[in-house]
């Protein structure tokens, strides 16, 4: 059972198993598909790398695989490394062999970085990619920010608060003119990354932030918890949307810090 609990525009869903979490994200995320689907003709998806592939695999099996307009669907990254398409780090290849091999999204609308560049390269050109398809009608602009506004951000989170590439303490956090920038030195390998800018998370209609384990309790506490200190924000914390639904995604380990759970 999922336990509701709202806060400023944040919901918290808490599930028993990972498997209900499973069931749960994957109707989310197929609503959202026929909502804008109706209503811009286009729904466009973020994804990200690590776990949260696994966590969306009920999408490519009944009833969605059939129920969903696939021919809909732009599939984009909230971050990539910067290795070639069929390597093991990569995001691109996680997600084709987890999901998108196995859904009907036209290869065209799987937006994937060039992966001949180099990382400041690759930033450049997805971002010039970005601008395209908001000139074309396919992504959404935010009037109130200036940013592209995706429909919905499938996110997941590290144990020490990242999310995308933006790591605790690194000066990429602050940038906020880029639509996509690059990193030279994560501090988790590979140290090559690009990846998009809170201007642009922020300004989503939708983020389903999907977070499981005990090994993140901690960073799920401090963002959770009401004892706020802007001085020392991890990254999951500075994901504050500007007009949309923010929502968490956990199972009991990952919330086990939190009081009143």
């Amino acid at each position: 059972m999922a336990t509701d609990a709202t806060g400023s525009k944040k919901k918290l869903l808490i599930f028993d198993a990972e498997e209900e979490l499973a069931v749960s994200l994957a109707k989310y995320t197929a609503e959202l598909s026929g909502k804008f689907a109706a209503e811009r003709g286009a729904f466009t998806v973020v994804l990200s790398g690590g776990s949260l592939i696994k966590n969306i695999r009920k999408l490519a099996e009944p009833p969605y695989l059939d129920s969903v307009d696939w021919s809909k669907w732009h599939v984009f990254w909230v971050d990539e490394r910067v290795v070639p398409k069929d390597h093991d780090d990569s995001n691109y290849k996680l997600a084709l062999d987890g999901f998108l091999s196995k859904v009907p999204i036209p290869t065209g609308q799987v937006y994937a970085i060039n992966d001949a560049l180099s990382a400041e390269g690759a930033a450049d050109d997805y971002e010039t990619c970005l601008k395209q398809l908001v000139k074309n009608g396919v992504i959404a602009m935010s009037q109130s920010t200036g940013f592209p506004r995706f429909d919905v951000m499938l996110l997941g989170m590290g144990p020490d608060g990242h999310i995308a590439s933006l790591f605790p303490g690194h000066p990429l956090v602050n940038e906020n003119q880029k639509w996509v920038t690059y990193i030279k030195d994560s501090p988790k390998p590979p140290p090559e990354r690009i990846t998009f800018t809170f201007p642009v998370i922020n300004s989503s209609a939708y983020v389903a932030m999907v977070v499981t384990g005990a090994g993140k309790a901690g960073a799920v506490q401090k963002a959770l918890s009401d004892k706020q200190t802007s001085s020392d924000l991890l990254p999951v914390e500075m994901a504050v949307l500007q007009d949309g639904e923010f929502t968490w995604f956990t199972d009991k380990p990952a919330v086990s810090m939190l009081q009143n759970n």
